[in-house]
């Protein structure tokens, strides 16, 4: 049972209520973390704008959710592992062994997704204050300035999203179950 309310159409605050709106006509049910964060208006619309923000990032959208799948991991949530996975499974061309190994935290096999990954990891490891080394291997694997930026930038929205679940224990959405931890197969 989740800690927080779960927000709905027709409960969510009126300030909430375009943004949930919104989320129900473009995903066809009402993600959980959206109900949750529609508790705070302010929160749901962070969330939502900084999502936009981050899909407009020069990292593809592969690359992007190797950060969104690494820091849920990291981050203990289950609700966010099963949401980017069923994205990295149904919108890119990873498959779903790929999909997987991220989900677990390992390593992929790909030179330019593992390095997205380590870098990741280091970011959050070190609070954004990675080493000059773990900086130098992200730029070797063919990245820049720019991209290790949008790696922060993505990390500062999975830890909107991952804290705001791990707060709420919100159920995953039965849309996104065959894609949680411990369910999902290559």
């Amino acid at each position: 049972m989740p800690r927080l309310p779960l927000q709905t159409v027709d409960s969510a605050p009126a300030d909430s209520k375009p943004f949930v709106e919104k989320a129900l006509a473009n995903n066809g049910f009402l993600p959980n973390l959206i109900g949750v964060l529609a508790n705070a208006p302010v929160a749901l619309e962070t969330y939502l704008t900084v999502s936009g923000i981050n899909a407009r990032a020069s990292l593809t959208l592969a690359e992007r959710e190797v950060v969104q799948l690494t820091a849920a991991s990291v981050h203990g949530c289950d609700f966010c592992l099963s949401g980017h996975t069923a994205i990295v499974s149904k919108k890119t061309q990873l498959g779903a062994a790929t999909a997987l190994k991220l989900q677990t935290g390992q390593p992929t096999g790909d030179a330019r997704l593992d390095a997205v990954q380590a870098f990741t990891k280091e970011v959050i490891a070190t609070r954004g204050a990675a080493s000059d080394a773990a900086l130098a291997a992200f730029k070797a694997a063919g990245f820049n300035d720019q991209q290790a930026l949008e790696v922060v930038l993505g990390v500062s929205l999975a830890t909107l999203c991952n804290f705001a679940n791990n707060l709420a224990k919100p159920e995953i959405n039965p849309e996104l179950k065959p894609f949680s931890p411990g369910v999902f197969q290559a």
